[in-house]
């Protein structure tokens, strides 16, 4: 799927809150004088001497173990050319996040104001004590070759330019299994390249280390075939020259094996396809246009394999399967360099990857049914969490056995185990919950269409294709913010109630039926459905939409009370909960009920312990439950303490599957060693809870708003558990990304309900 990047969007995204992508967070407490006085002045001197007299010792008292530099001067910068160091920033700050988020790397960007190859080399060598590793990125060729030579003779430490060897080891990766597939070795193919640029030097040279014959090799330049006798060759070139008797792209193309394009788009023609070798390998890697366009090539041969560099065709060659994994693996054994031998291991890894079981959280990513080695499936998916676990340690052993490592690894399984901390797979969540409800969008109303917050979400879950919104309001005022808005909502469906006459009478009708003998008249009911949360509960109840999505300008108990009273609660459910879903950077928590009861009883909370459980295993969690309370297993007496302790009586018995703990504080539930030495017979003791009952509605509120402004923590809720058909509501004010992660849980909920009601027509 391609996605749709709006200029304004672009700009909104980097320019609102705090400007730009990145910031410097601390990583230790800073709350005290004595904080203050060991990170800074007198207690830094100590870690300062300790270095003075063992330079190493900087990796154990400092970041720099896990901070990369990424930096430009500009010369080249994606497709816009030399831009300058000011215009590449954007980029390098977005290099530095996917450092972050696809390897827990820390970076820093440093755009540099020089072109002068010699002066550079000064600037970036200077910066040896500061960093771990040197990622060089958008710099020109052909001075690009000289710097990064000379930086890794000058330096101990990893430095890679990524625009050379990022591309070449992917798509070396995907041409060692294409040519698996077709049956061809590489030492017996003919191979076109054309372009002549860094990426393309880069590409040809690991190729031909792998085994690529030189006299099969073609390359291509702007002027022609790269041959022995021209004589306008500078170093580099001349080494790719071949004695062949071609001088064109189109006679180089008869009986060529595999194309490998880094140049510009469209160059190649269909009779340039027709004219290769039987089941050909064609590399279109021009961006964002390639050198034939994906359909035309594979309608022109059915035995063609292809990749480019987008993501909306299968095979694409990015980046971001490479370089965070490899600096990863050098940084983990402290190499001096990134060499050959760390590369070749890159490649294989990335080659046999492709070859194993797909997950399904993979395939959910991609909305397919099914991903399995082959032609449309030469190298891993970008999303796949397993890039990390299989390239870093892949890279790592090359390094110690290359005698690059100073810091070699020996537990293996307690490295694997450090990776997948690093990037937080236990916090992939959302994004796991994003994938799922692309694989089936459904349709989701939106009950306050009239505000710009929604119309805005609407606009991203339907580009997305997370769900299909159905936007409920009045038809001109909707029509106009989508215009003041430049929303692109054409295609959207919007549900005016005044407009559809015999839809409201049967609404009306409906829910007089429902509510007759609560004190409503069918005057009442006419009156009840020109309220949105009456009108969108009735949508839902009459499957004219999926889901409901509404709170985002209403008061919770307002809001809700319209979904209670028409959908009702899902069989066998006596009471609804409000669940909040914590992301903090020691785990994914699960809060309840933090928006529905206000002071619920023993059993009462039996049942929302009931409802929570399911919550979490919703989330792909298996619950660790804490019922909380100011008390410690008996440590103090009063309503509360009585009352969970209670609670956590009657739920072990209910639910004897469950791991149910309590009535215990909330920092002991949480803090495993403190468990372990004062009451080691909790069955929290271990692991710790990551399920969180709270007493009463004002202990759970109070909780969930600290840690959400001042606590560091990411939220996503309140989901709404126990309801028969898939409503949930906004808190007031939520934000854009808010609305976008409640519609997901919302698609996803309707999905699973959907398949419960198939299995049970089935029986």
């Amino acid at each position: 799927m391609s996605i749709k990047i709006r200029k304004e969007d672009a700009l909104n995204y980097h320019m609102n809150g705090q400007p730009g992508k990145i910031e410097v967070v601390p990583t230790k407490v800073l709350t005290s004088q004595l904080d203050l006085a060991l990170a800074y002045s007198p207690g830094v001197a100590e870690p300062c001497k300790e270095i003075a007299v063992n330079k190493e010792d900087v990796y154990k008292y400092t970041s720099k173990g896990n901070l990369v530099a990424v930096i430009s001067n500009g010369t080249a910068v994606l497709g816009l050319g030399n831009i300058g160091p000011d215009a590449a920033k954007p980029v390098m700050e977005g290099k530095a996040v996917l450092f972050k988020k696809y390897a827990g790397i820390d970076s820093f960007d440093i755009e540099i104001n020089e072109s002068d190859p010699d002066e550079f080399i000064k600037i970036v060598r200077s910066l040896e004590p500061t960093f771990g590793g040197i990622n060089l990125e958008d710099i020109k060729a052909p001075e690009c070759f000289k710097i990064e030579a000379a930086l890794r003779e000058q330096m101990n430490i990893p430095i890679m330019h990524d625009d050379q060897h990022g591309t070449a080891i992917i798509s070396s990766a995907a041409l060692l299994n294409g040519l698996e597939l077709v049956g061809k070795k590489l030492s017996s193919i003919v191979m076109v390249v054309n372009g002549a640029g860094a990426a393309a030097v880069s590409c040809t040279k690991l190729y031909l280390e792998l085994g690529l014959k030189p006299e099969n090799l073609i390359m291509c330049d702007s002027k022609g075939v790269i041959r022995k006798d021209r004589k306008d060759l500078d170093d580099i070139k001349a080494g790719f020259a071949t004695s062949r008797k071609v001088n064109t792209l189109q006679e180089a193309m008869k009986g060529a094996d595999v194309f490998v394009g880094l140049s510009k788009a469209n160059i190649l023609t269909p009779a340039d396809i027709m004219a290769m070798a039987k089941d050909p390998i064609v590399f279109a890697l021009a961006n964002p246009d390639p050198e034939i366009a994906y359909d035309v090539a594979r309608k022109t041969r059915p035995d063609l394999i292809m990749a480019t560099g987008r993501s909306d065709h299968p095979n694409q060659v990015n980046n971001v399967l490479g370089f965070p994994y490899i600096f990863r693996g050098a940084l983990d054994v402290r190499a001096t360099e990134i060499n050959e031998e760390m590369k070749h291991a890159a490649v294989r890894a990335l080659a046999n990857l492709a070859k194993e079981h797909v997950p399904d959280s993979v395939m959910l990513a991609y909305n397919a049914d099914k991903i399995e080695f082959g032609r449309d499936y030469l190298i891993p998916k970008p999303m796949d969490t397993r890039l990390i676990t299989t390239i870093a340690p892949a890279v790592a052993k090359a390094a110690m056995d290359s005698g690059m490592a100073t810091q070699p690894i020996t537990d293996w399984g307690l490295y694997h185990q450090q990776l997948q901390k690093r990037i937080g797979i236990d916090r992939k969540l959302i994004n796991n919950l994003i994938d799922r409800a692309k694989s089936s969008p459904k349709r989701v109303v939106f009950a306050e269409a009239e505000n710009h917050k929604i119309l805005k979400a609407a606009q991203i879950v339907q580009d997305e294709e997370i769900a299909i919104p159905i936007l409920l309001g009045n038809r001109q005022i909707i029509e106009r913010m989508i215009k003041e808005h430049k929303l692109e909502l054409n295609q959207c469906t919007i549900v005016d109630p005044r407009e559809d006459r015999e839809r409201d009478e049967r609404y009306a009708n409906a829910y007089y039926e429902k509510r007759q003998r609560k004190g409503v008249t069918l005057i009442d009911a006419k009156r009840a459905v020109r309220d949105r949360n009456v009108y969108g509960a009735l949508m839902v109840d009459f499957g004219e939409a999926d889901a409901l999505i509404s709170g985002l300008t209403r008061d919770y108990s307002k809001t809700i009370l319209p979904s209670l009273q028409i959908i009702g609660m899902r069989p066998g459910v006596r009471r609804v909960a409000g669940m909040y879903i914590i992301l903090h950077k020691t785990g994914t928590y699960f809060f309840a009920d933090c928006t529905v009861n206000v002071n619920p009883t023993a059993e009462e909370l039996v049942d929302i312990i009931g409802v929570t459980a399911r919550g979490a295993r919703f989330f792909e969690t298996e619950p660790r439950i804490a019922i909380l309370s100011y008390s410690n297993f008996g440590s103090s007496k009063g309503e509360v303490p009585d009352k969970t302790r209670e609670a956590v009586r009657l739920a072990k018995i209910k639910f004897p599957e469950l791991v149910i703990e309590g009535e215990i504080q909330a920092n002991v539930a949480l803090n495993t060693e403190l468990q372990q030495e004062l009451y080691p017979f909790s069955a929290l003791a271990k692991e710790g809870a990551n399920t969180l009952i709270f007493p009463d509605l004002t202990s759970a509120n109070i909780a969930y708003k600290l840690l959400m402004e001042i606590g560091g923590a990411e939220t996503i809720g309140p989901v709404l558990l126990g309801m028969r058909k898939p409503v949930h509501i906004l808190q007031v004010g939520s934000s854009i990304r808010e609305i976008v992660n409640m519609t997901s849980i919302a698609v996803v909920d309707a999905q699973i309900k959907e398949e419960i009601a198939m299995e049970t027509e089935r029986k």
